[in-house]
């Protein structure tokens, strides 16, 4: 029994504390996450810049260590290697075999011996032989190889490479000049056209080009290219404190810092460089959890909300990790503002930027130049902050981009200034990245509407297009509750001007307003501003029954809310714009019969409003709906009236859970009673 007890309030325990175990649970595992993501190496503890001085102490090489080339100079080494590669030619000999057997064959058949004497044949026949054994000697290039751009080319013959001069190879094209010149040497012109006729028969290509081992070659004389450029032995002095950081010491320190990065030297130290890792990567997300329960307590106890800011640190980690892996160059071209310009929607400016530079922070570890990135991000993602604003408004967005891509420009340009001391060497296709950025940013757009779906939240974007009369739903209200209709507009535009005034979100109030009566639609005779006639169908009911519709237009709101998914945070107003009040007008009557009744029957289920923005909707939807009972209002009767309605509101302790002061309820009714007077407002009766 004693064990069981214990495992019962434990189970309690888990289950009171549930909220707060799941956001437990939610931070190891991010912390998890964002360290898997990490990579492996190492980080080097220093930070240093081309042409500036070295402020640490002097520093001598820890252990051993080769200097490493730069990606430049391998390129470099390579480029050369390829320049000056020798190609390979193949030798055919069976081709060379077969056009002396040619020539055996034609000749006699060229030179007979009714045309010319036998001394003069055999004469011819040797002569012929040996311009064979000259064309033969290194070959005939084929049609496709002869044009050759190098000086010198290897010719693989009888299993031997040889080196030889392009200009040693026939082509076939220069066959008859050669013929020419040869028989020109032997003083035997007049056998030209017989010479040139044997020969066209004979002559056959037999030298080729051989790609595949040209390429194979390449391979490996590129291979053999060493990526580093002697060793620094440990105990040497690589930099001394005060000492400009130069091009020598410059790769000497880069070397270093790549060993320290490398997965090979981290091999022992692993476990203590993941430890620290995961300590940094702690530390940024208790921030994160301290600042939302002191300055954001509303969406510290939202766990949905928790839960969305998570994945979006998660996500712009992942995919920055993803591309410096994938080439380092294109770490820009992440659209990291697309962040806190997302969480601005959602939530503040305030909390968008919090969560971008503790992200931003988080990336210094992965990515390369973490100072020169870190510090863009943060410029760009507070022009982000400070620009972005009515998001639905598509101009804005663009213009935002706009000065986001430009701050990235300057950016880069001010710091290749410093670096290199002029603006030579810049790499222009960096501009090519930021204005890619830029185009993927605009994709915060559709990445909110993914986002309200997943995770049932909702945008200034979603707010506009509820607000809008000609929504079926709101076409569905006019069409059956003309007078709730108008009601609504009404309320909407007096709340949305109380909102106005005390820094609360208008626009959420304003669609909160249009919808808060909507269940007024199944029943709409039952209230008074749907009623044209004199009859009024209560005076055949009795009390309870009255005030049982009366309160069901609440319950019945909030399943056609649910029937035309409206979000939750609208759905809030209809659960809340009457709270726990009474609904007083047949309380009274039912107290008059003298029967027993449960004050329950005539009471809202509630909950009380439970933000700024709904408790202004209560203190709106009162005072208009008891304003149409005001009979030759004045100022003092609207501002007694407003008075009154409020306060009975606040000693029925309906703002408890609101969030609101005193000053924002006495700014409220301020506002109520101006709106009203002006409502109220009587004009100068024109004459007939």
């Amino acid at each position: 029994m004693k064990i069981l007890s214990t495992m019962g309030k434990t189970l309690d325990g888990v289950y009171k504390n549930q909220s707060l175990i799941y956001k437990y649970i939610l931070y190891v595992v991010t912390i998890a996450c964002i360290v898997f993501f990490f990579p492996r190496g190492g980080k080097f503890k220093y930070e240093f810049q081309k042409g500036k001085p070295w402020q640490y102490e002097n520093l001598y090489a820890p252990f051993d260590f080769s200097i490493k080339k730069t990606a430049d100079e391998i390129a470099e080494e390579k480029n050369a290697i390829e320049s000056g590669q020798i190609d390979y030619y193949n030798y055919d000999e069976a081709t060379a075999a077969e056009a002396y057997q040619i020539f055996t064959d034609k000749f006699p058949v060229v030179f007979t011996t009714e045309k010319f004497s036998n001394r003069s044949t055999r004469i011819l026949e040797k002569v012929g032989k040996e311009f064979l054994d000259t064309i033969y000697a290194y070959g005939v290039l084929t049609k496709a190889d002869e044009q050759i751009s190098k000086n010198s080319l290897y010719l693989i013959k009888e299993g031997e490479a040889r080196l030889v001069q392009p200009e040693a190879l026939y082509r076939m094209g220069s066959l008859e000049d050669s013929i020419i010149n040869m028989l020109k040497t032997k003083r035997l012109g007049n056998y030209e056209s017989d010479f040139k006729i044997l020969f066209n028969e004979v002559i056959q290509p037999n030298v080729s080009y051989d790609l595949e081992l040209t390429k194979r070659e390449l391979e490996v004389a590129i291979s053999e290219v060493s990526l580093t450029r002697g060793n620094v032995d440990e105990g040497k002095l690589i930099i001394a404190r005060g000492e400009v950081v130069e091009s020598e010491n410059l790769k000497i320190l880069e070397s270093l810092k790549a060993e320290y990065e490398s997965e090979l030297w981290t091999e022992n130290n692993f476990y203590f460089i993941l430890f620290g890792y995961t300590i940094l990567v702690a530390l940024v997300l208790i921030m994160l959890f301290l600042f939302l329960k002191k300055y954001r307590p509303e969406v510290f106890r939202n766990n949905v909300k928790v839960t969305f800011i998570f994945f979006n640190i998660l996500l712009m980690v992942f995919i920055t990790t993803l591309v410096v892996k994938y080439n380092e160059a294109y770490v820009f071209v992440v659209p990291l503002c697309i962040m806190p310009l997302i969480l601005k929607t959602f939530f503040d400016a305030r909390l968008g930027l919090f969560v971008h530079v503790l992200t931003v922070l988080i990336l210094g570890f992965v990515v390369p130049n973490s100072f020169e990135y870190i510090f863009l991000q943060i410029i760009a993602g507070i022009v982000t902050i400070l620009t972005v604003s009515e998001l639905y408004k598509r101009a804005n967005l663009f213009i935002s981009v706009g000065q986001i891509t430009l701050i990235y420009i300057i950016g880069y340009f001010a710091f290749h200034i410093i670096h290199e001391g002029n603006l030579d060497n810049v790499n222009w296709y960096i501009f090519g990245f930021f204005f890619l950025n830029g185009m993927i940013t605009l994709f915060a757009q559709p990445l909110i509407y993914i986002y309200e779906k997943m995770f049932g939240m909702v945008s200034d974007v979603s707010l506009l297009e509820l607000s809008d009369t000609n929504s079926k739903l709101l076409k569905e209200l006019a069409n059956k509750a003309p007078g709730t209709f108008h009601h609504s507009l009404q309320v909407a535009n007096l709340a949305e001007a109380s909102a106005n005034e005390i820094g609360a979100n208008a626009m959420l109030v304003r669609v909160g307003a249009l919808y808060h009566d909507i269940g007024k639609m199944n029943n709409p005779t039952y209230f008074t501003e749907n009623q044209v006639t004199s009859i009024n169908p209560h005076d055949d009911l009795d009390p309870k029954e009255s005030a049982r519709i009366i309160i069901n237009h609440v319950i019945e709101g909030i399943e056609l809310a649910r029937k035309f998914n409206l979000p939750d945070r609208v759905v809030d107003f209809i659960r809340t714009h009457h709270g726990t009040n009474l609904v007083y007008y047949f309380y009274k009557k039912q107290q008059e019969l003298d029967d027993p009744f449960k004050e329950s029957d005539f009471r809202y289920p509630g909950p009380i409003p439970f933000s700024k923005e709904t408790a202004i909707l209560m203190m709106a939807d009162s005072v208009e709906a008891a304003s149409k009972s005001l009979n030759n209002p004045t100022y003092q009767i609207i501002d007694e009236f407003v008075e009154k309605i409020v306060t009975g509101q606040m000693n029925a302790n309906q703002f408890l859970n609101a969030n609101i002061t005193f000053k924002e309820i006495q700014m409220i009714k301020k506002v109520l009673k101006h709106k009203l007077t002006n409502i109220y407002h009587l004009r100068v009766e024109y004459p007939e």
